[in-house]
């Protein structure tokens, strides 16, 4: 019986938990602002999987008590918020999280180099260029690997048009 259906207090809590934890924690985001759920680079998404992690622990671990789960939720948002603050601060702490986007394909050319370090395959960038809309290179002036592991096409138009900015990047 217990794989199916526990007891009528065990659903009582996680509809109450649930409940209350939701609230909170659209609470919280509210009150911290938009960036703590982007996705701009890896600790972002480290914050928004811990989120949704502790959410689930709130509402099904039984050890779990509401307020430690809310103490978790400020404890993470807070951090994510620290963490921001210092990095919009300090070039240094910028980039230990941020990182650097990456040119991995420019005037015709797969740059090899840049492409192993980002751990990143031709099919990959040929993928995202379909996406884009585009069938094939041919009209592509450069991808760019962004730091959020998301790639930036720009059309050959484009790159004619205005000169491409590659000197932030790690080519």
């Amino acid at each position: 019986m217990g794989l199916f259906f526990n007891s009528w207090n065990d659903l009582g809590r996680v509809l109450i938990l649930g409940v209350l934890g939701y609230i909170s924690l659209v609470l919280l985001l509210r009150i911290s602002g938009n960036r703590t759920l982007s996705k701009l680079n890896a600790f972002d998404f480290i914050v928004t999987i811990a989120l949704g992690s502790t959410f689930g622990a709130l509402i099904l671990n039984k050890n779990v008590a509401l307020a430690d789960g809310i103490t978790a939720f400020t404890v993470l948002i807070g951090m994510q918020y620290a963490v921001t603050w210092l990095t919009v601060r300090s070039d240094v702490i910028k980039g230990i999280i941020r990182g650097e986007a990456s040119l991995v394909y420019y005037n015709g050319e797969y740059l090899k180099d840049s492409m192993k370090r980002s751990r990143v395959v031709e099919s990959e960038i040929e993928q995202s260029v379909r996406n884009q809309g585009y069938a094939n290179l041919e009209h592509v002036g450069a991808v760019i690997l962004e730091t959020d592991g998301s790639f930036s096409i720009i059309s050959q138009s484009e790159k004619e048009g205005k000169e491409l900015d590659i000197a932030g990047l790690k080519a």
